[in-house]
């Protein structure tokens, strides 16, 4: 017996870019960028003054009273990310999954929202709280914990559709969102549990977060250029990528039409520095995942590349894709999409897979934009600035993050 095959049968965005898949794909396909003027709930001692952020997100029109009290932004972007991916997989909210339905969702920062709102409510409003003359200062103080923990967001799915299977959040910074997905197609790979809601969900963009960025130094104050000459940093984003894994069995007995295959997952550790990226590292999760894909790196035709903009990581992954894909690695296109959606952190894996599932759907390699030309440390052919019609066979989607986490998935089409 052959393995069993792991495929997508839903999928759901929120993004800067809007809600729905479409939104999202559009904007990355057109080159249209979501950056745009940072907006902050309290002023605060910032000089980095643009963002990726979804501006005018209502939560209360996809998301009950009840479940919204509990919820920090970034559970909210998960809900309604889930919420479009079950639809799509033909799971309305009435259905109960049970034990056979896992849900892991990568986290980076968890309910930072919440955390700064409590802060800021103790330290600040609460001393000088008096409800007779200013009873419009409620802190949110005992919500909180409920609010700010990382499994809020694959929890209060569970509870939405009825998943009684393994449910936990993955936190490995920007590698989250990939191993999220990995570990989710590995469950249902081994028969653990027939399907997987898998994906990443993140609002990190507050006033102490973007400060604490800021002062190590790696965001831009203009435009993020992966890869570029005079690229000086990356961009904050935010959202979530949400998709339903099932086997090709399930996926087949109730009708359900894949959209893509998980062909490989790859995931290692560089073991060396908390925030400087190894090399070796990177190319040893890529080179894991085209093993457990079964395929050559001659399969690969379009990667979406982790490039944040930032000087050293850049160069950094451009070596490490020398080192696995060699003399082929000029016939393969290599983007990075986050001067589109931003580097969403916890949730930029779920998006970019996303982004490199409609991809190779489409036969359209997404461009590179703010490109303004080859830099030495850097070459490949990263699609500058225009998308590029191909045919893709197979797509490679990369993260690499802080702590020298990295995780790599490999997709191709649903045949």
């Amino acid at each position: 017996m052959g393995r069993t095959r792991v495929v997508v049968t839903g999928m759901g965005v929120v993004s800067a870019a809007g809600t729905g898949v479409d939104a999202l794909w559009t904007a990355a396909r057109s080159g249209k960028s979501a950056v745009s003027e940072l907006e902050l709930p309290r002023p605060g001692r910032n000089y980095v003054t643009i963002a990726a952020q979804f501006k005018g997100f209502d939560p209360e029109r996809y998301i009950e009273q009840d479940t919204l009290l509990f919820s920090d932004r970034f559970t909210q972007f998960a809900i309604v990310a889930a919420d479009q991916a079950l639809a799509q997989a033909g799971f309305d909210r009435d259905a109960a999954l049970g034990a056979r339905t896992a849900v892991i969702v990568g986290i980076g920062s968890g309910g930072i929202n919440s955390i700064e709102d409590m802060l800021y409510a103790f330290h600040v409003l609460e001393p000088h709280y008096d409800p007779a003359t200013n009873p419009s200062i409620i802190p949110r103080i005992p919500l909180t914990i409920p609010r700010a923990m990382g499994s809020a967001a694959p929890s209060q799915i569970g509870i939405r559709y009825g998943c009684t299977g393994p449910t936990f959040a993955v936190t490995s910074a920007c590698s989250s969102a990939n191993q999220a997905i990995g570990l989710g197609a590995y469950l249902v790979r081994a028969g653990v549990v027939d399907r997987a809601i898998v994906g990443g969900a993140e609002a990190g963009i507050t006033p102490g977060s973007v400060r604490a960025w800021e002062t190590i130094r790696l965001l831009t104050p203009d435009h993020c250029r992966p890869f570029s000459k005079g690229r000086n940093g990356m961009v904050l984003g935010e959202g979530a990528g949400i998709c339903v894994l099932e086997s090709a069995e399930v996926a087949r007995a109730r009708g359900a039409e894949p959209i893509a295959e998980i062909l490989g997952y790859g995931t290692t550790s560089d073991a060396k520095d908390i925030i400087r990226p190894d090399p070796d590292g990177a190319a040893a999760s890529m080179q894991q995942a085209l093993d457990d894909a079964g395929l050559a790196p001659t399969s690969i035709d379009y990667i979406n590349a982790h490039g944040t903009g930032t000087v050293m990581n850049d160069a950094v992954e451009a070596e490490a894709l020398h080192f696995v894909f060699g003399a082929h690695l000029p016939k393969v296109a290599v983007s990075s999409t986050k001067p589109i959606h931003g580097h969403a952190l916890g949730a930029a894996g779920a998006l970019e897979l996303i982004i490199s599932i409609m991809a190779l759907r489409e036969g359209v390699a997404p461009p590179t934009i703010n490109w303004l030309g080859r830099d030495p440390e850097c070459d490949l052919d990263v699609v500058p600035n225009t998308a590029r019609a191909m045919p893709i066979r197979a797509a490679m989607s990369t993260a690499f993050a802080f702590g020298g986490i990295n995780a790599v998935l490999v997709v191709g089409g649903p045949s």
